[in-house]
């Protein structure tokens, strides 16, 4: 059976009656449907295989295909990275239905837990299947707490006429986090290292790289909405101990091109991919690449660009450090952290000059594969660049950030980690004394620090919002810190801003500057309405849908709003 071409393509298994469509002569052959059934279908490695397949597309979206990105680029622009001409905005109301509440990915795998559960295997053979199973249901959940908060628990597949466990109320975000973490566990136990196709199936390094990622969040999140800290400190022991296992295997390694991992025509092979999508032309394409060149963007925001360090370590802002202004484009990328130049054009685009402009003038290169970039495949939504789904980069940012918010942080801790990612950078080694942070012997005073994140920690998740840029984490990471007030364009006004410039030099420049005169930064979002204001905390986690509520109560039941949503 061949792997690589379901990784490259559409699903072709699912649910109910069980079918399976016939592909060319080396893949699927459909058996006979009167044969088919419940009974006849699990019976073998190989079949169940094929249905976890399915759930690839949804939990592993890559680029995603055709015109939708998935959370790359402008996916999650709800955040301090984007400076839009219409800032997408928080949800204002209580939808009347959908709005994320649904369990059905929920019941399909609970199927897969216990049809496998049922199966004729051997010990080892079943356990991987059962704890690659309870993995993509940890991953279900995970989505479901951080957009809910409370939901009910479900580790059975339920009959339609079991009101009692249909309809019972929520369960606490505690209580499921804590059924979360038993799944990782087990399936960090029981998933073979390698099977299949390193690279594109899941394996036990996959389920320790997601742990770091998921447990980070929760932990993060449990501790600054102060839900339960000994939880929160329990979650970010789990992701320091998921991260390092990883560090210590010495299965990975950092790619020596840090672009190359997300405009490579294969990535395959490449020593910093844990698990990525494979894309294949004419079979299944995207259109991250063709946005990344021809076409106007969604323009970084002044914010965000800031935020890259010079190359001796220190904030721009910080006296001494060498920054020479924002008024030339020259001037913002020289002497800066080399992921900006390998995340940004080096020039200007700007509406009235460019086909391909940004709202900001800040345009990114991120994404683009410039040996397709004039070819037909470089063009509108037939792209087969591959995409990272998650990768060691981004375990060793977790790990360094798990160990400081555990209180626990060393030098010896950066280097292994961060100081890696920096070394890829051509960046100083950043250092920690006590709570401050130092490079080359010389502490870091950033001007624009939160007064409220310690220096070090300030650092780290600077770090982590620069080599992750547009990965599609800072929404996540802005909710999890309880920061989402950086996102109000009125309180924060840098996220409204690009590029300065002057008219005088780009006098058919179609932009509105931030002053009178013909200098200034451009504000992509200058009227009014075009303002994103923070409503308050309520926004923290989604209302959910009031048909879904008054079902309950149509079933003598109660489901509970999250509070402040009416």
């Amino acid at each position: 059976m061949n792997i690589m071409k379901y990784l490259i393509s559409v699903s072709v298994l699912i649910l109910g009656c069980l079918t399976l469509t016939s592909c060319d002569d080396d893949y699927l052959t459909r058996p006979p449907l009167d044969q088919m059934s419940d009974e006849t279908y699990w019976t073998s490695e190989e079949n169940v295989r094929s249905f976890v397949w399915d759930l690839y597309p949804d939990y592993f979206v890559g680029y995603g295909s055709g015109y939708a990105w998935g959370n790359y680029f402008s996916g999650q622009s709800l955040n301090d990275d984007f400076a839009p001409s219409s800032p997408t905005d928080f949800v204002e109301n209580v939808p009347t239905s959908g709005g994320g509440w649904s369990f059905e990915w929920v019941r399909k795998i609970n199927l897969l837990i216990d049809r496998v559960d049922g199966m004729e295997l051997d010990d080892e053979t079943k356990n991987h299947w059962l704890g690659v199973g309870r993995f993509f249901r940890a991953l279900e959940y995970n989505d479901l707490t951080k957009r809910f908060g409370d939901v009910p628990w479900y580790s059975e597949v339920l009959n339609e006429d079991d009101d009692e466990k249909l309809y019972k109320p929520r369960d606490p975000v505690t209580m499921v986090m804590d059924s979360v973490l038993a799944d990782f566990e087990y399936a960090a136990e029981h998933v073979r290292l390698s099977d299949g196709t390193d690279g594109l199936t899941v394996n036990k390094d996959v389920v320790l790289a997601f742990m770091s990622r998921v447990f980070l969040y929760h932990g993060t999140y449990f501790k600054y909405h102060d839900i339960d800290q000994d939880r929160a400190t329990t979650y970010l022991q789990i992701a320091r101990d998921a991260a390092n296992e990883l560090i210590e295997s010495g299965r990975y390694s950092l790619a020596e091109d840090y672009r190359g991992l997300f405009n490579s025509m294969d990535l395959s092979g490449n020593p910093e991919i844990i698990l990525f999508r494979k894309y294949e032309e004419g079979v299944l394409t995207h259109s991250l690449n063709s946005y990344s060149n021809l076409e106007p963007q969604t323009g970084t925001s002044k914010d965000a660009i800031d935020a890259y360090r010079m190359d001796n370590g220190l904030p721009i802002r910080q006296s001494g450090s060498g920054y020479q202004g924002d008024e030339e484009i020259d001037n913002v990328m020289a002497d800066r952290d080399s992921r900006i130049v390998n995340t940004f054009v080096q020039e200007l685009r700007l509406n009235g000059y460019a086909s391909n402009y940004s709202t900001s003038g800040y345009s990114q290169r991120k994404f683009l594969n410039d040996d397709i970039a004039d070819e037909n495949i470089g063009s509108s939504n037939l792209n087969p660049t591959d995409a990272p789904i998650i990768r060691y980069g981004e375990v060793l940012v977790n790990y360094a950030e798990a160990v400081a918010e555990l209180g626990d942080l060393s030098s010896n801790d950066l280097d292994r980690s961060i100081n890696m990612l920096r070394d890829r950078a051509n960046m100083p080694h950043l250092q920690v004394n006590g709570e401050n942070a130092m490079v080359n012997g010389q502490t870091i005073n950033d001007p624009e620090r939160d007064q409220d994140v310690s220096p070090i920690l300030w650092e780290i998740r600077n770090e982590r919002r620069v080599e992750l840029m547009m990965e599609g984490f800072r929404l996540d990471d802005l909710k999890r810190w309880k920061k989402l007030e950086y996102t109000d364009t009125i309180e924060n006004e840098d996220i409204n801003k690009g590029a300065w410039i002057s008219l005088d030099e780009y006098p058919e420049a179609d932009v509105v500057l931030d002053r009178g005169g013909n200098e200034g930064y451009i504000v992509p979002g200058y009227e009014q309405q075009s303002q994103r204001r923070f409503p308050g905390d309520h926004v923290y986690l989604y209302p959910l849908p009031l048909d879904q509520i008054q079902l309950y109560e149509d079933h003598g039941a109660t489901l509970e709003q999250n509070p402040g949503w009416n």
